[in-house]
């Protein structure tokens, strides 16, 4: 099995990185875990921690402190939708008098197109409703055609910045590596602006139960160089990419599971306090129908809502789910 797995990790050409920046924080805690998952915890155990963070010189994170304090996050991601201007007016307009009339404190996001960042904004000047943009350039000004800045995304209204989503890191769009995810982030964060960081496995992955060695990774290299005190201003997304569009979702369980590991590895990192201060929504095809569910799960603080992002009736039963 550890053949297996160490080949595989070079297959991804980040297995030396894997052992300069990955920090081994998984707990036996967590719930029941496969051989492979195992196995993966004995290498794991024998990685030096992340530079540039103080970390526990235990292989075990330190025991999590209890939080009550982190207030649920349900962000939109519009993706390349709607077609129109008009129809995106129309669509935030729905979005902020559903918002409104939410009696649970909670934050609320647009994440839309650069186009209609400035329209959206204004739309939702005043109300629940904060606006964010789908991605942000490495630079802050200069000869890149097509790139947009963070300065420039915070002058109209934007107030979260959503890296290193699935689509941008596999080829959708992008084929952008986690190097160039930790460089946005720092541009985002720099600019006073908040981070969505996202994270999770292909199906590939998840089927040789690398899923949170890969989260893991994924969260070193993405958050390097980043203070505890800049983390509350991160919010971490789980995107398992074979459950984003898919219709596919992961179970509750298997969900909480993976933010529960999460957590742990950014208590690594970053010390209990900030761990469990630190949001984590969940994304891959959440809807009305899973939602509840999803959101009674201890570690779970919120979504990244795609394709029912887009419609108002399905984004509203997510807003006010129970």
């Amino acid at each position: 099995d550890m053949h297996r797995i160490i080949a595989f990790l070079f297959f991804m050409g980040s297995s030396m990185a894997f052992q300069s920046v990955l920090n081994p924080t998984i707990s036996p805690r967590t719930a029941k875990k496969s051989a492979a998952c195992l196995s993966m915890n004995d290498y794991l155990s024998n990685l030096n921690p992340p530079s540039g963070h103080s970390v526990s010189s235990s292989p075990m994170a330190p025991p999590l402190m209890q939080n009550t304090g982190r207030k649920y996050f349900i962000a939109g991601n519009w993706k390349m939708n709607p077609d129109t201007l008009e129809e995106a007016r129309s669509l935030a307009h729905e979005i902020v008098r559903s918002a409104d009339s939410s009696q649970r404190e909670m934050d609320i996001c647009i994440c839309c197109p650069f186009p209609f960042l400035a329209p959206v904004a204004e739309i939702a000047r005043g109300s629940r409703v904060a606006v964010g943009a789908e991605d942000v350039f490495t630079e802050d000004r200069g000869a890149f055609t097509g790139g947009v800045s963070a300065s420039q995304l915070k002058s109209v209204g934007a107030k979260y910045v959503v890296i290193g989503h699935s689509e941008r890191r596999h080829g959708n769009i992008a084929s952008e590596t986690d190097e160039t995810f930790n460089l946005k982030t720092r541009k985002v964060l720099d600019a006073g602006l908040e981070a969505i960081l996202c994270v999770g496995e292909t199906k590939a992955e998840y089927e040789a139960a690398l899923n949170k060695a890969v989260c893991a990774l994924q969260l070193s290299k993405g958050l390097a160089g980043v203070s505890s005190g800049e983390m509350s201003r991160v919010t971490i997304a789980y995107e398992p990419v074979w459950a984003i569009g898919t219709g596919l979702t992961a179970t509750p369980e298997g969900a909480q599971e993976v933010h529960a590991f999460i957590r742990e590895h950014l208590s690594g990192m970053f010390g209990p306090a900030v761990a469990a201060a630190v949001r984590v929504q969940y994304g891959g095809s959440v809807a009305p129908g899973n939602v509840d569910a999803l959101m009674a799960c201890p570690d779970i603080d919120g979504a990244l809502v795609g394709g029912a992002s887009l419609q108002p009736e399905q984004f509203s039963r997510i807003i006010h789910f129970r």
